[in-house]
């Protein structure tokens, strides 16, 4: 059985979406949710990344991230899906209920289910690169070896 989320308000799986109510620290700063982070390293080290940063919601901070007026940092195409990766696998790591939840998807593909996004989800035919369902799953295997490996009394915390 495939595990398809989309909607940050949906149970169980809300918590894989980016806008989901999950916030870290990471770089030296606090970030609400993961989108958050991803939009906002569009455009680093520069004013722009940290009005982002500082987005009242994950919808503000897409919208802030989206901006075509804004020149993308140079080699962002080629970095994106490792900040993607950084900022689900810390979003899983430090919060343990939603990390519970993913563990509790087995060995299941996960999908992001839209319609308007070929790159980070299914797209409009069903055959897009679902690449942030990609990244839940690898975070996920990440998870289990790193609990694997945990010595026993810490309460099954992932290591950092």
């Amino acid at each position: 059985m495939t595990v398809y989320f989309y909607g940050a308000d949906e149970v169980p799986y809300g918590c894989f979406s980016n806008f989901s109510d999950h916030g870290f620290d990471l770089d030296g700063a606090w970030w609400r949710t993961s989108e958050h982070y991803f939009q906002a390293q569009k455009f680093k080290g520069t004013r722009h990344a940290d009005l982002i940063r500082r987005a009242p919601t994950p919808l503000r901070a897409a919208e802030l991230g989206r901006d075509a007026s804004r020149p993308l940092r140079r080699d962002w195409e080629r970095v994106k899906d490792d900040v993607m990766r950084r900022a689900v696998a810390t979003k899983f790591r430090v919060h343990a209920d939603i990390r519970d939840v993913l563990l509790s998807t087995g060995d299941e593909e996960i999908v992001e289910d839209t319609t308007t996004d070929h790159y980070w989800g299914r797209g409009r035919t069903g055959n897009g690169k679902n690449m942030l369902g990609r990244i839940l799953v690898r975070t996920r295997h990440q998870l289990r070896a790193e609990l694997a490996e945990a010595p026993e009394g810490d309460g099954g915390r992932p290591r950092r």
